[in-house]
């Protein structure tokens, strides 16, 4: 039996929709979360500009047990916290939510590294020249690691992408969604094919777009 498109259509929109929705709010506001929390973590290890051994052993531990889980446990052990905040664990807002936790946590360990790089002569040639700690952040730290930042947000741009489909897998919503209950399970490859192939543009748009942009300052 045929693929009837013109029903299908409009909830292959909506779904392209969610996806996006989630992708960009997981962006934004992960992506931000996960920046402060990266900056955190290596700004107070051990000879950091604030150093705090304490702090720093908190927020490592906790950044080492959410990373590990996979997406599909992570967004169901977190149901209370999601019910709590969002008022259900099911649709798209309640995705969001758990995509924007994941996320936090993934992209916090990627700006630490990042920050890592950075020759500690020129942090102490800045804290000698009497630069307080929040200068030095704003006008060295991250300035100096921008490109190799980007390159690790189009990195997680793509993993979002790919839990957001996960979270279609239990009421999330988006493609993953439209994939599972109107291709595989009616047994309609099409469909599936079709979402499939909106997830890959949508993933080669993004990584063309990041690794540009990181070229670009890269050669400043």
């Amino acid at each position: 039996m045929g693929t009837n498109w013109d029903t299908l259509r409009p909830i292959l929109l909506d779904a392209v929709g969610q996806t996006l929705w989630m992708v960009a709010a997981t962006m934004v506001v992960g992506g931000f979360l996960g920046l402060l929390l990266g900056i955190a973590l290596y700004s107070t290890r051990p000879g950091g500009i604030l150093a705090n051994r304490p702090v720093h052993t908190v927020l490592n531990v906790a950044v080492n047990i959410v990373r590990p889980i996979p997406f599909i446990i992570f967004i169901t052990a977190i149901g209370p916290v999601t019910i709590a905040v969002v008022g259900t664990q099911l649709g798209t807002g309640a995705a969001t939510f758990a995509l924007i936790a994941a996320a936090t946590f993934g992209i916090s360990r990627i700006v630490e590294q990042n920050l890592v790089t950075i020759d500690p002569g020129v942090i102490e040639a800045a804290r000698a020249m009497g630069a307080s700690p929040w200068r030095i952040i704003t006008t060295l730290l991250v300035p100096e690691a921008l490109g190799p930042l980007i390159l690790g947000y189009t990195f997680v741009f793509v993993a979002v992408v790919d839990m957001s489909a996960v979270a279609g897998a239990i009421g999330g919503g988006g493609l993953g969604d439209f994939a599972i209950v109107y291709g595989y399970q009616r047994f309609n490859w099409g469909v599936t094919a079709v979402a499939v192939a909106i997830i890959i543009v949508l993933v080669q748009v993004a990584q063309f777009a990041g690794n540009r942009l990181a070229r670009r300052v890269l050669r400043r």
